[in-house]
Formats: structure tokens, C-alpha cells, sequence
């Protein structure tokens, strides 16, 4: 099927180098989140299936391993390459599948930058050796797990699958990547690219799948590491799956990030920085993103009333039309969630709603766009406060001092991300090292740049991916020990 200029790719399992496209899981239609129609039928992956990829992975591990850290370092590289001339092919697939801007596709640079910082590892991962006595050599070396589960989540595309499943590939482990069933075309072209890069067969397999191929996946005995990114509902099947063959698990989780803006914060930056990440581009749908704004009681007036013009002002509509700012969110049920949230959050009196809080309609009815929703004066303890929505809906909470800012800061489940905004540089330093979260940015929303670990604390999980520490994350030292003795 061609579409906007591209030829969609299959939506069939890809385990070693073939094509796997009828399986007794069926198929799942994935739709067009901006217009309501379908876009592909996607072959799921059954039990069968996950043991074959896992199969596929095995018979890869020990020829991926004994590579040349040299060759394998120039194929990822290779790889990093494909997806820079295949740029404009997969910002189309992105926002065909999430309803994204297209204009925000320049965010695909990512994947390719983290392809490229991972790759420069894979000749730096040194063990070290160890003063016992002088009658002992002791040293470490760092071997990979083997195979590695990678699931991850519909709203990350190829940057949440490079994030994940490179540093995996640097370390020398083979993967069977598990994307949701919701956004499957981008992983499984991110496939088709990396074995026409020269990847070997088996060292990545991509294999799409509800909640049966990701319980399959998880509690494989054939798996040595999982990495998921997803809700924190869904962690705890991970982990119950896991917990059969003890495997090791990196979690990525969900977030009600605060974003706190002092009486002399930025407000232009303040107002800019929330609209735009907490309502636009994604629609709300990001784990990290800053959908619980506290205010100063000082500015608290005049910034209500700024973020509500921001977002009733906001451009929303379908991804490849000009001048578009927000999209839809990804499928009917999340629309009939989300308004199910707002409704019941206006009938607890969690909140006054300022703006925003129903379904579009007219040229936009058949898509699931909800538009950019305001609630103002909230209960920091209420649940529109608490729960992370997933959606395009922003919770305004008033507060009098910095004690007061860090105590509702902190009073979430939650701690994957923070912001701050004031011009005392100690002030930001205090509140930043205060806050418990994973990460903080400071009078502008970080932009996670492959060197910087990123990962969160309480429900948000465990682990980080990013950086030196991401790509040891699918390393395990191993240590020896030699009676080189004494001489005679």
C-alpha cells in the first residue's frame, strides 16, 4: 500500500532474515489515529512465534558476540546511516501512525544520534583488574546477558526502539523486539534497515504482539534481560512473568511530572515550554512530559490565564496539514478514557475546567482528537492531580513557598521527570536536588541527548537508558581470579 508518497511496510513478524504472516494470534487492524481508517493488518505474534524468535536470537548470540568490536561497531553504524537516508520515509510512518505533526519529524534525528553515541562504545567496554597480592592476577571482563526481550510502547517509534535496543546490540547481546500492536510500522521497517545495513540474521528480530505475545515474551526461559517501557499497570505483569526464571528487568514507567514556576520564573519560557510538551505535539501522550504545573501564588493568576489562551490557541489537526501543533491521540479507546477521566474529575469538583475537555468534531470527527484541556485551581491530591492521563490534559495547582513546591512535587507515586523555573540559580539548585525524580531541567524542558541517563524512581522504574550507564545496563561483569604463584 502506498500512501503520502511511501510504500507501507509489511506488517509481517520478521524472526531471523524471513517473513512470518499468518499466525493462529491472527492479525490486528492498526488504524490511522487522525482519520479513523485503517492503515495496515498487522500479523501478531503468538507463543509460537516468541519461542521462534527467541530460537532465532540463541543461534545468533554466539557469532554477534565474537565479532570484532571494530565490525561490529561499523554495521550499527551502517545502521545509524540507513535511517538517515530513509529519514523522510519514517517521519512519514511516524506520524501516520501516532497522528503526529509531520513537521515534527526532525525528532527522528534522535534515533539516528543515539545510534551513532551507542556505537562509539563498542570499543570502550573495558573490564579492569584488581590488586589482590602479588601472586594474583585478578581481573574483570564484561560479558552481554544473550538474548534480550525489548518491548516497547506505540508512542516512541524508532527513537524509543534505538533507545532500547541498540545499547543492547553495542554490548553483544542479540534482541527480540516486542513493539505494541498500535504502531507497528516504523519498528518493523527499523528491521528491514538494520538487516539491510549487514546486520546478521537473528541479532534482530521484531515480532509485534498483544498481551499474549508479551507474556510469552517476558516469562521465556530463553530470555536473559528484559527491557520494558510502558505503564505501570503492565510493569507488574512484567514482573510476575519474569519472576519465573528470575530474570533481570529494566522499567520504564509512567510519569506526573511537576513542573514548578516560581514567582521569578520565565513566563514567556513557562508558558511556551508547558503548552507545547503537556498539550501539543504528543497530545499529552508521554511518560515524561509536565502535566502537573505548580505555581506560585503570585504569578498564579496572570499564568492561569496565559496557559488558557496558549491552549485554546493551539493549532490541532490532522499530522500533514500546515500549520498543525497537536494531533489526535492514538485510538477510540483512549479518546472514550480520557473524556471518561475529564468527566468524572469534573463531577468530583477535582478542579475547574478552563478550557478544552471534549471531543473535536466537524472536519475532525473521525479522527480521535480531544481538545487541549485545562483545569485550573486543582487539588494536588485529587485524582486529575494524581493519575497520569495520557492524554492532552494539564493540571494548574497554586503554592506559597519553596517548602510548599517541593512537598506537592514529591507527593506522586510517581518521579520519572521535573522542571523548575526561577532565576535564583540556588533556588533551582535546591528544588532540583530535592525533587525525587530520575531527572530535572531547569527553566527549559530537557531534551535527552544520547550521552544523559534517563529513567525514573517510585512508579516511574527502575534503571536507566542513555548514556555509558544505558549500555551497561546489558552488561554483567565477570571476574577471574589466577594463583600465578610465587617463584621458586
Amino acid at each position: 500500500m502506498t500512501i503520502h508518497g511511501i510504500e507501507l511496510p509489511k506488517g509481517s513478524l520478521l524472526i531471523g532474515d524471513g517473513r512470518v504472516e499468518r499466525t493462529d494470534a491472527g492479525v490486528f487492524e492498526q488504524v490511522d489515529p487522525s482519520t479513523g481508517e485503517v492503515l495496515a493488518a498487522v500479523t501478531l505474534a503468538g507463543a509460537t512465534e516468541i519461542d521462534d524468535a527467541v530460537r532465532a536470537a540463541h543461534e545468533a548470540e554466539a557469532d554477534w558476540r565474537g565479532l570484532a568490536p571494530s565490525r561490529r561497531r561499523d554495521l550499527i553504524l551502517a545502521l545509524a546511516d540507513a535511517l538517515d537516508e530513509h529519514h523522510e520515509e519514517l517521519s512519514i510512518l511516524r506520524s501516520l501512525e501516532l497522528g503526529a505533526p509531520k513537521k515534527q519529524g526532525k525528532g527522528l534525528n534522535m534515533a539516528v544520534e543515539y545510534i551513532r553515541y551507542f556505537a562509539g562504545w563498542v570499543d570502550k567496554l573495558e573490564g579492569s583488574t584488581i590488586p589482590i597480592s602479588s601472586t594474583v592476577l585478578d581481573y574483570t571482563i564484561p560479558e552481554p546477558y544473550g538474548t534480550v526481550a525489548a518491548l516497547t510502547p506505540w508512542n516512541g517509534g524508532v527513537v524509543s526502539v534505538a533507545m532500547k535496543v541498540v545499547p543492547a546490540l553495542v554490548a553483544g547481546n542479540c534482541v527480540v523486539l516486542k513493539p505494541s500492536e498500535l504502531a507497528t510500522l516504523a519498528p518493523l521497517r527499523f528491521g528491514e534497515l538494520a538487516l539491510a545495513a549487514g546486520i546478521p540474521p537473528g541479532v534482530l528480530n521484531v515480532v509485534p504482539g498483544g498481551v499474549a505475545a508479551g507474556e510469552a515474551l517476558v516469562a521465556h526461559a530463553g530470555v536473559n534481560k528484559i527491557s520494558f517501557t510502558g505503564g505501570t499497570a503492565t510493569a507488574r505483569h512484567v514482573l510476575r512473568g519474569a519472576a519465573a526464571n528470575l530474570t533481570p528487568v529494566i522499567l520504564e514507567l509512567g510519569g506526573k511530572s511537576a513542573n514548578i514556576v516560581f514567582d521569578d520564573g520565565d513566563l514567556d519560557s513557562a508558558v511556551m515550554t508547558t503548552v507545547f510538551t503537556a498539550l501539543g505535539g504528543m497530545s499529552g501522550q508521554g511518560c515524561v512530559l509536565p502535566t502537573r504545573l505548580l505555581i506560585q501564588q503570585g504569578v498564579y493568576a496572570e499564568l492561569e490565564q496565559r496557559i488558557v489562551a496558549a491552549a485554546s490557541a493551539l493549532s490541532v489537526g490532522r499530522p500533514f496539514d500546515a500549520g498543525v501543533q497537536a494531533g489526535p491521540v492514538i485510538s477510540q479507546a483512549s479518546l472514550d478514557r480520557i473524556l471518561t477521566v475529564v468527566d468524572a474529575a469534573r463531577t468530583r469538583g477535582d478542579g475547574k475546567l478552563l478550557t478544552g475537555g471534549q471531543r473535536l468534531e466537524g472536519d475532525l470527527a473521525s479522527g480521535f482528537f480531544v481538545a487541549p484541556t485545562v483545569f485550573g485551581s486543582v487539588d494536588n491530591s485529587s485524582p486529575i492531580a494524581q493519575d497520569e492521563v495520557f492524554g492532552p490534559v494539564l493540571s494548574l495547582v497554586s503554592f506559597s513557598d519553596e517548602d510548599e513546591a517541593i512537598r506537592l512535587a514529591n507527593d506522586s507515586l510517581y518521579g520519572l521527570g521535573g522542571l523548575v523555573f526561577t532565576r535564583d540559580i540556588g533556588r533551582a539548585h535546591r528544588v532540583a536536588h530535592a525533587l525525587k525524580v530520575g531527572s530535572v531541567g531547569i527553566n527549559a524542558f530537557a531534551p535527552m541527548p544520547p550521552s544523559v541517563p534517563f529513567g525514573g524512581v517510585k512508579h516511574s522504574g527502575y534503571g536507566r537508558e542513555g548514556g555509558l550507564v544505558g549500555v551497561k545496563e546489558f552488561l554483567q561483569d565477570k571476574n577471574i581470579y589466577v594463583d600465578i604463584g610465587s617463584r621458586k
